[in-house]
């Protein structure tokens, strides 16, 4: 028998959902939509009478105090409201379905009869709402298409979606006598995104071998020679060149970001901090006796932009397994997350086919990150999100875990004769080409051809995963652990076992259900899943010891001596592959690179005309005065400027006990915080420090200076907080375009040029990095233009997209700073170099007028490491009250930041800084984005200690902290803001407000 439970609001109740929908549905400007009512169902398989189903109904699934049932059997009506239709939305088959999979294990403990289980989300609306706004509704609200599907009308008998029995059939692919137009097209119909050079080199490697490959074998090699996974394009021959320089590099990665770590460690000898570097899944850095710390920032952009909840919540998902699987295993101990969307006011009805609201992803992508970080017991203590119309099509998704680690456990090696053990999660139909699809440019259709990509994530089981590994770690129970991430069993077991090789029966792999192929079982990004290398004589201890935590452990196979990867299903080899071929025998890409300011700029186009330059808006005769406080407002309004509390709000930054300083400060704890301090052990005073650093704009202009500003950003962050320069490591993320074009690729090249100069100049090594290409989203000809405006089909970049992660070290955590006011007569300073470099820059992106030929802001790599490391100086002696950087918006923003963050007024007189720079423009005195700038508040007492301090660095007098409620800034005594903090406050808040 199928049964349905269903579940409503009682009368009593709000009903929240039908509320969101109809708000949305405005939104979407569906008005003929005016009523709206929802409802929950479980869908239940087995139980034989309704009263069964009505213990069941009672004792679990439904909240009698706010909640009312009705209990049917299938099919049935559905007992619609007179004059309303209903719609069912439930999960597509092979999806997974966690609160369902969650009730059917309840209901097995307790004892019920019960064979499965689904879930429905129920919704009715009035009978006579357009077909054209029911059509929107359904497919733009209700439902993500990539994983769920709409159903009209009373449910049938097959509304529950389980897989069929598997038939085994061993598929043979005719790779030998394809021509090379078939094989273009069997790389990209088969979702294998290999280029035809590469799909060649496989077909002369079988060739030789005097065989045709198995359909798993090809699927093997497509994931270990992808871009996700190989990194090949940026550790690719690259023939750069610009306007000032002509660079081969035989391994480009190798010859920039990696050369500028090992230059770092040169220097510092027997002091050197770094411990594993760019070997494993996170970079290792020493932290205090005994213990190391860890950090690894991921992306997951095209599952994001698929579907948003699902793809940001395994992304955080992921990258805490990557710590975990670091070394032995480390204990993660916070998150960081950068999301880059398209502004959420973007018209609906210029929405291109396949593509979400901007708002809709940007709510799907928090949940799915806050359910994640929440559920696990880890803080989210740092992020930032950038807003840019070329995200449109392609959101980015970084997220990033910072773990701590015994120093003796971060070494490790699989071992001929070791088991290969499955730990977690079980194996779905979820995450099918997830590897190689994210190599794939976006389109309208990707949706329907690559929803399988998108991964389901489950939390507990993930945090039950985490503690088990830990005391296997402790015990000494296995030699070596990874991610069963990217690629799934393919990547996990072929990375571990490419110096030894590897034996897999893959029909051994607990499965989610039935139905799949050996294929899908050994490529499934399934989450949760963590792979292991277990010596035969502590398999008893270890699989008791997971059973005991109700964690399933499964043996896969042996790693061996031969370095051959051979694949088994029911006793048949599916598979014989060299590890050799498999991880040596990707040709090397080979790309030209291109940089000049006109290239780049028109590789980075728009759905909308004149993005890159604001319209000119000063008087034409030069008569009018700027208006610099309304300027301000419109700042701290914009989308780039604005408080993120709203998304603040849904993480906990408490759990675990270390926090100390939070995302938010100040007197109302709603102050932006420069980075996030936390404390990894609580018998211990020192402290990590948490920061990043990212400016997309700059990059249209010139990546070089970008990349610069990212780096000088993310560590000024860390130490306004009070970390210490010299033992600050980075992270690099790079989000890129399609770089087969050479003036793309060479705006990558520029950034990682600039990563290697700033690096070596400031001492700060990177320790890990990913990147994520193909950023790109092809629209359709009836809705797609180019920049003039007119029809034709084009892809649209994502603006070129550098992150950089920092992660400091404070010796004692209560020697940090906060941004906010403290006490009113407390002189005000602006310490750093400022010039007029407006390119870029917020006051631009505003609307207001900047010279044609300005520039992104430069980064002074000689003075900046002086001021970095003078400025910690004088946070340890406890001469800085409050310190905050200077980033979007300038000067005028870090004041009335600090203002309203502190409650507390100032008085601003520019005239020393105008003499001090000879530039008269308060514009430009005020919304300047000068790099290494920090506003510091100081206690009179300690004002000429200050000022003798940095008294060969450039330390200007501002004004003082004021004991009103006004930010008053005066130039020559002629007055250009003056704004009650609490009105500043209000235009930053407002924009994400959201409910």
């Amino acid at each position: 028998m199928l049964w349905e439970v269903e579940i409503r609001p009682t009368d009593r109740e709000i009903d929240r959902e039908a509320a969101r929908v109809k708000a949305v549905a405005r939104e979407f400007g569906a008005d003929s939509i005016r009523t709206v009512r929802s409802a929950h169902a479980f869908l239940i398989e087995g139980p034989e009478s309704p009263e069964e189903l009505e213990r069941i109904a009672r004792l679990m699934l439904v909240d009698p105090v706010v909640e009312e049932h009705v209990v049917r059997a299938l099919p049935a009506a559905d007992g619609e409201p007179h004059g309303m239709r209903l719609l069912n939305v439930l999960f597509k088959p092979g999806v997974t379905d966690n609160v369902a999979a969650s009730a059917l294990r309840a209901l097995e403990d307790l004892g019920h009869p019960v064979r499965a289980v689904s879930t429905c989300r129920k919704y009715w609306i009035n009978a006579d709402a357009s077909d054209r706004d029911v059509r929107a509704l359904a497919s733009r609200v209700l439902a993500n298409e990539a994983i769920e599907h709409v159903l009209h009308g009373p449910l049938a008998l097959d509304s529950i979606a389980l897989g069929s029995e598997y038939r085994f059939e061993l598929a043979t692919v005719l790779l030998r006598g394809m021509s090379d137009a078939e094989l273009a097209d069997l790389s990209k119909t088969g979702q294998l995104y290999l280029s035809l050079v590469e799909m060649r080199t496989i077909q002369r490697h079988f060739a030789e071998l005097g065989r045709d490959p198995t359909d798993v074998e090809l699927e093997t090699i497509a994931q270990t020679w992808s871009e996700h996974c190989s990194h090949k394009t940026l550790a690719g021959r690259i023939h750069y060149r610009d306007d000032e320089r002509e660079i081969h590099f035989d391994n480009m990665l190798k010859e920039t970001i990696f050369a500028a770590t090992q230059t770092i460690r040169e220097r510092l000898g027997d002091d050197d901090w770094c411990v594993s570097v760019f070997r494993d899944n996170a970079g290792i850095v020493t932290f205090c006796d005994g213990w190391n710390v860890c950090m690894k920032v991921e992306t997951h952009n095209h599952p994001s932009a698929l579907e948003p909840y699902g793809g940001a919540n395994t992304g955080l998902g992921g990258v805490i397994r990557d710590p975990l699987g670091t070394g032995l295993g480390a204990k993660p101990l916070c998150n960081t997350d950068v999301f880059c969307f398209a502004p959420p006011d973007f018209p609906a009805d210029e929405l291109p086919p396949g593509v979400l609201h901007p708002r809709i992803v940007a709510k799907g992508v928090v949940a799915g990150v806050r359910d994640y970080g929440n559920r696990m017991g880890i803080p989210t203590v740092n992020g930032a999100v950038y807003f840019d119309e070329r995200y449109l099509g392609n959101p980015l998704v970084y997220c990033g875990n910072v773990a701590l680690i015994p120093a003796d456990k971060c070494d490790k090696a699989a071992r001929p004769g070791d088991l290969i053990v499955a730990v977690g999660g079980r194996t779905g139909r979820d995450g099918i080409h997830g590897a190689t699809f994210s190599s794939a440019e976006l389109t309208h259709e990707s949706e329907t051809l690559s929803g399988g990509a998108v991964q389901i994530g489950n939390a507990i089981t993930e945090k039950m995963l985490a503690d088990v590994i830990l005391q296997a770690r402790d015990q000494g129970l296995y030699t070596a652990i990874t991610d069963c991430g990217a690629g799934g069993f393919s990547s996990a077991v072929g990375e571990m076992g490419e110096e030894t090789g590897a034996v897999v029966h893959l029909d051994r792999a607990p499965l989610k259900y039935a139905g799949l192929s050996y294929t899908e079982i050994w490529i499934s990004e399934a989450q949760e899943r963590m792979v292991l290398a277990v010596p035969p004589e502590n398999w008893d201890k270890f699989h008791a010891l997971c059973a005991a935590e109700g964690v399933e452990a499964t043996r896969l196979g042996e790693f061996t001596n031969d370095r051959r990867l051979a694949l088994f299903y029911e006793g048949t080899q599916v598979a014989d592959l060299s590890m050799a071929f498999l991880h040596d025998g990707r040709p090397p890409v080979v790309r030209e690179a291109v940089w000049s300011v006109t290239r780049t700029l028109g590789a980075y186009g728009s759905l909308a005309p004149a993005l890159h330059r604001a319209p000119v808006s000063r008087d034409p005769q030069g008569s009018a005065p700027p208006d610099a406080a309304t300027i301000l407002l419109k700042i701290l309004a914009s989308w780039n400027v604005c408080s993120r509390e709203w998304i603040i709000r849904q993480y906990d930054h408490e759990v675990q006990a270390g926090s100390v300083l939070k995302p938010l400060v100040g007197a109302a704890d709603d102050g932006p915080s420069d980075a996030a301090v936390v404390r990894p052990l609580l018998d211990s005073n020192r402290g990590l420090v948490v920061s990043c650093g990212m400016n997309p704009r700059y990059g249209d202009l010139d990546p070089y200076w970008m990349a610069a500003s990212a780096i000088d950003e993310a560590v000024r962050n860390c130490v306004a907080a009070g970390a210490n320069p010299n033992r600050i490591a980075i992270l690099d993320n790079f989000c890129w375009g399609n770089t087969e074009r050479p003036e793309v690729l060479g705006s990558l090249v520029r950034a990682a040029i600039a990563c290697q100069d700033v690096a070596i100049a400031y001492g700060t090594p990177f320790i890990s990095g990913k990147d994520s290409l193909n950023n790109e989203f092809r629209y359709p000809e009836s809705v797609s233009r180019d920049p003039q405006g007119s029809a034709s089909a084009r892809s649209v970049a994502i603006p070129p997209s550098l992150l950089i992660s920092a992660l400091g070290q404070i010796d004692d955590v209560s020697r940090t700073v906060s941004m906010d006011f403290k006490e009113a007569g407390n002189r005000l300073y602006l310490l750093g170099e400022m010039k007029a470099e407006l390119g870029g820059s917020h006051l631009e992106l505003v609307g207001w007028a900047v010279p044609a030929t300005a520039e992104a802001p430069r980064v002074n790599l000689e003075q900046a490491p002086k001021i970095f490391a003078a400025l910690h100086a004088a946070i340890s002696a406890g001469l800085v009250r409050s310190c905050h950087d200077l980033s979007e918006g300038g000067l005028a923003v870090a004041l009335a930041e600090m203002s309203f963050a502190g409650e507390l007024g100032a008085e601003i007189d520019l005239a020393p800084l105008a003499r001090r720079t000879g530039i008269a423009d308060p514009l430009t005195l005020l919304y300047s984005e000068s790099n290494t700038r920090f506003i510091l508040e100081v206690e009179p007492r300690h004002a000429i200690d200050l000022e003798t301090h940095f008294d060969d660095l450039p330390l200007c007098p501002l004004g003082a902290v004021a004991n009103h409620d006004r930010l008053t800034i005066t130039l020559e005594k002629s007055p250009l803001i003056d704004l009650p903090w609490s009105e500043m406050k209000t235009a930053w808040k407002t924009p994400l407000a959201w409910e």
